[in-house]
């Protein structure tokens, strides 16, 4: 009985998802039809095309975090010799405010903004996309100061990973929207 309430909670949860507009991106459509299936392969056009991309240099140590994320996921191989598409990220910028004020008016939280813009270009058809990306962290101030050092650390690295993985889906859903000719790809 459970193992049937289980099937039908799976095919239920398929059947919202593709209802809203869901797409697979690694996986490939049926000749001509709108069905989408997974047979033990996956179009490995957009890796490719991921692969391609080569990222400017970044001035700031998040960005050159995020650089790094970036690098690991288009291409843990390293940057393409001969690259189709080029990625600028500008500098990041950086918000930090205090939280969770004591009675003496001293902070014992501190909550930080990174934001992060970013444009995808190539040599022969110019701009493709841009976008721009943020991520609210945060982090206790402690009395140690070597302990808070450490959590703005991880922090900042937290972020960086989460503003990389976000850029990485959209410009894999940028050439998703290429291959199969799908709404605006501007938007991405």
């Amino acid at each position: 009985m459970l193992h049937k309430l289980k099937i039908f909670a799976v095919s239920a949860l398929i059947t919202v998802v593709s209802a809203c507009g869901f797409e697979p991106l690694y996986v490939e459509k049926t000749g001509g039809s709108d069905l989408w299936y997974y047979n033990n392969e996956y179009d490995t056009d957009i890796v490719r095309s991921m692969a391609s991309i080569k990222i400017e240099a970044v001035s700031d140590r998040i960005g050159q975090l995020i650089k790094n994320e970036l690098m690991d996921n288009f291409n843990p191989y390293g940057q393409p010799k001969c690259a189709e598409y080029f990625l600028k990220i500008n500098p990041v910028g950086k918000n930090v405010s205090e939280q969770a004020l004591r009675d003496d008016i001293t902070a014992t939280r501190e909550k930080v903004k990174y934001t992060v813009k970013y444009e995808l270009w190539s040599k022969e058809k110019g701009h493709l996309v841009s976008g721009k990306s943020w991520v609210y962290l945060s982090y206790d101030l402690l009395d140690n100061p070597y302990s808070t050092t450490m959590d703005k650390k991880k922090v900042e690295k937290d972020g960086a990973k989460i503003i990389a993985n976000e850029i990485s889906l959209r410009i894999a859903a940028y050439f998703h929207s290429v291959k199969t000719k799908r709404g605006n790809p501007d938007e991405y």
